[in-house]
């Protein structure tokens, strides 16, 4: 079922009644609003006098909303992980703890053949030339041992932004588009790897002692192209600031198609696709990860 994301962008409680999730209003209690949990994909926290009780974060948990909150400049911070979604999470757990090395070089192989096939299909989509792109993504070896990522990505940015564009968290814009837009896919992907019973702290290639989730840093790579449309057509409008709206558009994005070989879903659905793809592929009973493929129109 498709979910719905709502933003807390003013002062509110957050509470929780016969499994609604009751927002109100503070000093008003005419604006009180209720929306079932189970409609809920993403519940993002903005406004920091928000208050929220302990059984309205459990059923937004126990229902693997995901819960993110944002500090003082707006923009993602933490978000709120349950550890108890699924019925065979503990021999998940085993699985991907005991995935051997090799295992874990052919899964990133995939990964980035297919973060880069997206690359080369979205700057063809735009009009630009993806055609050293999609040679690279051909016969990505073992681990990425060549790193064709890092070749891939010099590339693709410089055709998708124009060369003086850099790409760093604290560049110039549309850098901070990104930004946002990159954590947002992240909250959904680790929510995906919840609701598969993988645990997003054992990562494949990302490893980093201060993340907390780098599996869903591997896993979000095939779908950063999708950010880089929605941002690419901002700022080609002149957006360079994040406001409310800006981050609505974003948002969207997790709502809109994305087309896998046989079926065309949302894309908080296709990452639950391609999350459980991965948990079958720790478990023996798949050798190909599941991601969606840009289409030129």
């Amino acid at each position: 079922m498709l979910k719905r994301a709502i933003y807390i962008t003013s002062a509110v409680s957050l509470s929780v009644k016969s499994n609604q999730l009751v927002i109100k209003p503070k000093d008003d209690e005419c604006g009180v609003k209720q929306v079932p949990i189970e409609d809920l994909g993403f519940v993002i926290i903005e406004h920091q006098q928000t208050m929220i009780t302990i059984p309205a974060m459990n059923a937004l948990s126990d229902n693997n909303v995901s819960l993110v909150f944002c500090g003082q400049n707006m923009m993602p911070r933490s978000m709120l992980m349950n550890l108890d979604t699924c019925s065979v999470q503990g021999e998940r757990y085993r699985a991907q703890i005991e995935a051997s090395v090799p295992t874990k070089k052919q899964l990133w192989q995939q990964i980035v053949a297919a973060k880069i096939r997206n690359q080369s299909q979205l700057l063809y989509k735009l009009g630009k030339n993806g055609q050293k792109l999609a040679q690279l993504c051909t016969n990505v070896k073992s681990g990425d041992v060549d790193n064709r990522e890092g070749i891939a990505a010099k590339i693709y940015w410089k055709e998708l932004f124009g060369p003086d564009f850099y790409r760093s968290r604290d560049a110039m814009p549309p850098n901070n588009l990104l930004n946002y837009g990159y954590t947002i896919l992240r909250a959904a992907v680790t929510r995906g790897l919840m609701g598969s019973g993988l645990f997003p702290a054992f990562g494949l290639f990302h490893r980093n002692r201060s993340n907390a989730f780098p599996l869903a840093d591997d896993m979000m790579e095939p779908y950063r192209p999708y950010v880089d449309e929605v941002v690419y057509r901002l700022y080609n409008e002149g957006v360079e600031e994040l406001n409310k709206d800006v981050k609505s558009q974003i948002v969207k994005l997790l709502f809109s198609d994305t087309c896998f070989k046989n079926v065309t879903r949302p894309m908080d659905i296709g990452i639950t696709y391609s999350c459980a793809s991965l948990a079958k592929f720790f478990a023996g009973s798949t050798k190909k990860l599941n991601f969606p493929e840009i289409r030129i129109e």
